[in-house]
């Protein structure tokens, strides 16, 4: 004799379990964390910090980020940097002492953006600018 099945459970009712149960935040949640940043920003913009000057204020509203504050260099942007400054290109030796970076490192960064166009190898060891 075939066993009775239960009432089944929804889709809806099984994704949602399992975001209670993991913590897997919803876009509600979300959306209120997004909401309280911009009160944040907000609060921080009308305080006392940084309303002498109105056109960095409003920048500052706009993009979401402080005026001077610029994304530090990558790796690969350094290096990049390195290589272009010298007119000639420049060896693995040289541009591994200006940056710093361990062998590895430098090799990886050097294959990636020969890869992507962005350096050429002149000769062996040797690179310059695309």
């Amino acid at each position: 004799m075939p066993k009775k099945k239960g009432k089944s459970v929804s889709f809806d009712a099984m994704i949602k379990f399992f975001m209670q149960n993991y913590e897997i935040p919803s876009k509600k949640d979300i959306d209120k964390v997004i909401e309280k940043m911009e009160r944040l920003e907000q609060l921080i913009l009308t305080s006392g910090a940084g309303t002498s000057n109105k056109k960095a204020s409003a920048k500052v509203a706009a993009k979401g980020k402080t005026p001077s504050s610029r994304s530090p260099l990558t790796a690969s942007d350094t290096v990049l940097e390195v290589i272009k400054n010298a007119k000639e290109g420049m060896d693995f030796a040289k541009i591994q002492a200006k940056t710093g970076f361990d062998d590895k490192k430098l090799r990886n960064i050097i294959f990636r953006l020969n890869k992507t166009g962005r350096i050429q190898r002149r000769d062996r060891g040797i690179y310059v600018i695309s």
